[in-house]
């Protein structure tokens, strides 16, 4: 089995001043203190950065354990609990917000936080890029995906680069069903544009290169959180901020 590195980004709405503006300094700082002693210092991280995105408040947890890690979760979700607490002592604006239960289940998903996972070969040169947005959908990040992984006429290395012209699969999420489809570019790149331009709807969730049969952890090119927060919670609670 070969060597894999995952980083789960993992971020939640906990308190911010008012008006959801930015989280404060002392909470951000709480939130990384309990990374860095329960995680990084007991041998569960490898890695880690700790900021805000506006007013959510946000991790990077790099790792070698995959995905869906109950670890990982639970060192983030407990992570939320301690700013939490420090949010609603000081009677901060949407105090726990994001975090729809008080107890942990064994995974953030459908619990408010946002989380996007991956988990990969490490190549010999590898940038790794992260995105936040704050009060937006999931979809926020279909056309500018698609323009790096789809569109020539912004990626020139679509036409030149031997191991980019196969093309990228793109897996779309109903972010209310739960369905998902697969489309390939650049032979259903029409239909992928039919789906995420509905962007009340679809959001991509996953994207791998195409061509030959490869492992998911050797094929992953991005990840992106498409959990609604709103229909976790079954009525309005704020935007989703995806990741």
């Amino acid at each position: 089995m070969k060597d894999t590195t995952t980083v789960s980004v993992i971020k939640a709405d906990v308190g911010s001043c008012p008006g959801h503006i930015i989280v404060p300094k002392e909470m951000i700082e709480i939130f990384r203190k309990h990374i860095k002693e329960e995680g990084l210092n007991k041998g569960l991280l490898t890695d880690f950065y700790v900021f805000n995105c506006g007013d959510d408040l946000e991790s990077i947890l790099v790792h070698k354990r995959g995905v869906d890690n109950e670890e990982i979760h639970r060192l983030a979700w407990d992570g939320f609990l301690k700013a939490t607490e420090y949010a609603k002592m000081h009677k901060l604006y949407g105090a726990g917000q994001d975090l729809l239960s008080d107890a942990f289940s064994g995974n953030v998903k459908g619990q408010g936080p946002g989380i996007a996972e991956m988990e990969f070969v490490e190549r010999k040169s590898d940038p790794l890029l992260i995105f936040a947005c704050d009060k937006t959908d999931p979809a926020a990040f279909n056309l500018p995906l698609f323009r790096v992984f789809a569109d020539p006429f912004n990626t020139a290395g679509l036409i030149i680069d031997p191991k980019a012209t196969k093309g990228f699969k793109f897996e779309v999420m109903d972010v209310y069903e739960h369905l998902k489809v697969t489309m390939s570019c650049p032979q259903e790149m029409y239909s992928l544009l039919a789906l995420i331009g509905t962007t009340s709807r679809y959001a991509i969730k996953y994207i791998y290169i195409n061509g030959e049969e490869l492992p998911k952890e050797e094929s992953i090119a991005a990840s992106v959180c498409t959990e609604k927060l709103n229909v976790a919670a079954g009525k309005y609670v704020g935007k989703d901020d995806p990741v």
